[in-house]
């Protein structure tokens, strides 16, 4: 659909490729016809010429599914050209030392062309291209459109190709013809990208002694221009939304990821490289890209985005993703600095608060810019799925509402931590007691195993073992594989019978997946020490080995220990739940029970299916006094869970327990407490329980000379009599239900010790 005017209100423009060419919004209801949204899957490249942006393909997936970002609207070429081309005096530097040039001096304006009085070097600031100039008898160039470290860049037509619209920038600040061909020689490899996120590149040309990039033009907005556009509207400080800032950096980094998969490097990723363009994002600037393994060419980065070890070691693709996070920093708060005072590091969260409210953001940050590049995200990839976890976690955060994923890292918890063994029980101040350690290291999710590792079939062979066996079985294994050739061809043979192969292979036993399940096992079977010992041989990167021995810490008391190996997991996976959940255990165990809050409601927060976080929030809320926060916790287990009636049991018994520094409790929490006790199904023994217990409360708070209220409770008059009776009712019918005879005796003895007096 071309060339239809736009219904919105007062909008001028026309709509092309399913979207305004002004507004960026969709035609209305019935303008539209079938298939006008394009795929968005591949680059077209358009031969349309003037009527819309080359490579428009309708609605893309910018967002990553869990936010809608508005479109922006392309933006006709003809505007974009600038009327008079000049650089500012500040942005004039030498291109050989980097010293400023071109600068005022009194009342003489700076010169836009002449020499660098540090090294001599020529430098030029004045367009080499004029409109209506034809570039290699096939491009007419119609003007400047921005000044960039290779110099001017230009939008032209392509009267080759149905006069569509191109840009082209300079490849080599150099004199010398024979370094010109050269260069344009060697980025001919870039014609072959071809991504939907990346900007089309068409051809090389030389012109007039200079060297020539030929790519599509992309109409739309940089995320720079963007940024600037929000903190004029909203003031200084003013920056991205956070998940914005987020969902268009996970769209670009499979852009990134192709590019290193071939062996190329972007080099100089920032805000202003990437455009906006209805929906989609394309990165543009292709002029930087190099091949990893090329060390002779001129690498191009920018001052505040590039990597530390860029001088000694070139780029690399840990050195691009080094680039994409300190671009989701500038772009998510107000970073002075950093391009001085903090080129290489990240500012004190506390002086940030985005960043202290956000902490799985500011670890991811904190990997990403890591000064270390080993110790950074893997791949694009990596990146990509921590980046979209961030997201769900800030999302979830804002809006209250869960964003769960399965994880690519972690399986789902073995078992619920921390839910009260019994529906109910005798007391009702014997609430929610912190879980033993043995049932926190054997609920808690398990990693995943690589399923391209060699042992992986033959640990799955071994899963009916018990930990004992299995720690024993893989012991021999490992053992068998450092022992003498006899020896460990013996000791192999012998284990591969019991999963029914003729030999366990030499690889099975070094391999890190072995390492790992010996680790479990000796952990569950209380043997510790024998698996911290198992995973030193683990490399210091493989952040399941501080999995593990965060457990381990756990297991030998070592709370403190294991919250930091925990802490550690948490930095390598931020977007990752289960670290959360394990560091908010190792909190709580430490004591620290407002970490261990923060680290439960986080996990609660985004997802509904760690229902430990849901108790372990209940339990921390209710030792920080905060009763309706636990209440609250308990009741948001949602009814498909198997523990809902736990929970909601839970919450009943909570309202009946006496706030910190309060006698009894309040008429309103005993009628909630009555009502909602009243919509559970429960069996006998755990509903006169907790009869009982209500009617416990509300005696005692009739005792101590406070009302009730109007109003039945239970179905009993609120008054000292009928609750007595109550009560002994409730009682007895315990004792009736108790397993043996000395519980029975002691439940009669308080059903007639509370039975109130008659003549009968």
């Amino acid at each position: 659909m071309t060339g239809i005017p736009c219904t919105q209100p007062g909008c001028t423009g026309t709509i092309d490729g399913g979207y305004c060419t002004v507004c960026g919004m969709a035609p209305s209801a019935g303008t539209a016809s079938r298939g006008s949204r394009g795929s968005g899957t591949g680059r077209t490249r358009s031969s349309s010429g003037r009527s819309g942006p080359s490579g428009s393909s309708g609605r893309g997936s910018l967002g990553a599914g869990l936010i809608e970002i508005p479109p922006v609207p392309y933006r006709d070429p003809a505007t974009a050209i600038m009327a008079n081309p000049q650089v500012p005096e500040n942005k004039r530097f030498c291109g050989t030392c980097d010293r400023p040039v071109g600068r005022s001096r009194g009342d003489r304006p700076g010169l836009a062309d002449g020499f660098c009085a540090n090294c001599g070097s020529p430098f030029s600031f004045t367009p080499k291209l004029s409109a209506g100039e034809m570039v290699a008898g096939q491009y007419e160039v119609l003007g400047c459109l921005a000044h960039g470290g290779l110099g001017w860049i230009y939008l032209a037509m392509d009267h080759n190709l149905g006069k569509r619209w191109v840009v082209l920038k300079g490849l080599l600040n150099s004199g010398d013809a024979a370094a010109q061909e050269a260069a344009v020689a060697e980025r001919r490899f870039l014609a072959e990208v071809e991504h939907p996120s990346i900007v089309g590149v068409y051809n090389f040309v030389q012109h007039a002694g200079a060297g020539y990039i030929v790519m599509e033009y992309v109409g739309g907005r940089s995320l720079r221009q963007l940024l600037l556009e929000r903190r004029q509207a909203g003031g200084p400080g003013a920056s991205m939304p956070v998940p914005v800032a987020l969902a268009y950096l996970i769209e670009v980094l499979p852009a990134l990821g192709y590019l290193h998969d071939r062996g190329l490097v972007f080099c100089d990723f920032k805000p202003d490289n990437v455009i906006q363009t209805q929906e989609q994002l394309k990165i543009i600037d292709m002029g930087g890209v190099r091949r990893i393994d090329d060390t002779e060419s001129a690498i191009y980065g920018t001052v505040g985005y590039q990597a530390p070890e860029i001088a000694d070691e070139g780029p690399t693709p840990s050195s691009d993703l080094y680039t994409v996070g300190r671009s989701l920093a500038v772009l998510t708060f107000e970073f002075t600095g950093y391009q001085s005072t903090y080129q290489y590091d990240l500012p004190d969260p506390a002086t940030v608060p985005v960043l202290a409210e956000q902490e799985s953001l500011y670890r991811a940050l904190r990997r990403a810019t890591h000064r270390d590049p080993d110790l950074r995200f893997g791949s694009a990839a990596e990146m990509r799925d921590q980046l979209t976890g961030v997201l769900r976690q800030v999302l979830a955060t804002d809006d209250q509402q869960p964003r769960a994923a399965f994880s690519p890292y972690f399986g789902p918890e073995l078992a619920a931590v921390g839910v009260p063994a019994t529906l109910a029980g005798d007391d009702a101040t014997d609430l929610l007691p912190s879980p033993a350690v043995p049932e926190v290291v054997s609920g808690l999710p398990m990693p995943l195993a690589d399923p391209a590792d060699p042992a992986a079939s033959f640990l799955a062979a071994l899963g009916g073992l018990d930990p004992r066996q299995l720690a024993a079985t893989l012991a021999a294994v490992v053992a068998g594989a450092a022992a003498g050739s006899a020896e460990s061809a013996y000791l192999r043979s012998a284990v591969g019978g019991l999963v029914g192969q003729a030999t366990v292979p030499p690889e099975v036993a070094e391999s890190a997946e072995t390492l790992l399940a010996l680790a479990r096992a000796r952990i569950l079977s209380g043997d510790a020490a024998g698996a911290i010992e198992c995973l030193a041989g683990l490399p210091a990167d493989e952040w399941r080995a501080g999995w593990y021995r965060g457990l381990a810490g756990l297991v030998t008391g070592n709370a403190s220990r294991a919250r930091g190996d925990f802490d550690a997991v948490c930095d390598a996976l931020p977007g990752e739940l289960a670290p959360w959940l394990a560091l908010g255990f190792a909190a709580e165990e430490a004591g620290d029970h407002s970490a261990a809050r923060r680290h439960y409601d986080l996990v609660w927060t985004t997802d509904r299916s760690f229902v430990s976080a849901a108790f372990g929030l209940a339990r921390t809320r209710l030792r920080a006094d905060d009763r309706t926060g636990a209440i609250s916790a308990l009741a948001s287990v949602p009814t498909t869970s198997r523990h809902h009636l736990a929970a909601q049991v839970a919450a009943v018994r909570t309202r009946i327990c006496p706030p910190d520094g309060a006698a009894v409790v309040s008429a309103d929490d005993l009628r909630e407490a009555s009502r909602g006790f009243s919509a559970l199904s429960l069996d006998e023994l755990p509903a006169q329980q907790v009869t009982g217990q209500i009617l416990r409360a509300a005696l005692d708070r009739v005792l101590a000379g406070q009302p009730l209220g109007a109003g039945r409770l239970l179905d009993y008059e609120p008054t000292e009599r009928a609750l007595r009776f109550g009560l002994e009712k409730a009682l007895r019918a315990q004792a009736r239900l108790a397993a043996d005879r000395p519980r029975r005796t002691e439940l009669v003895d308080l059903a007639n010790a509370v039975r109130p007096s008659t003549w009968s």
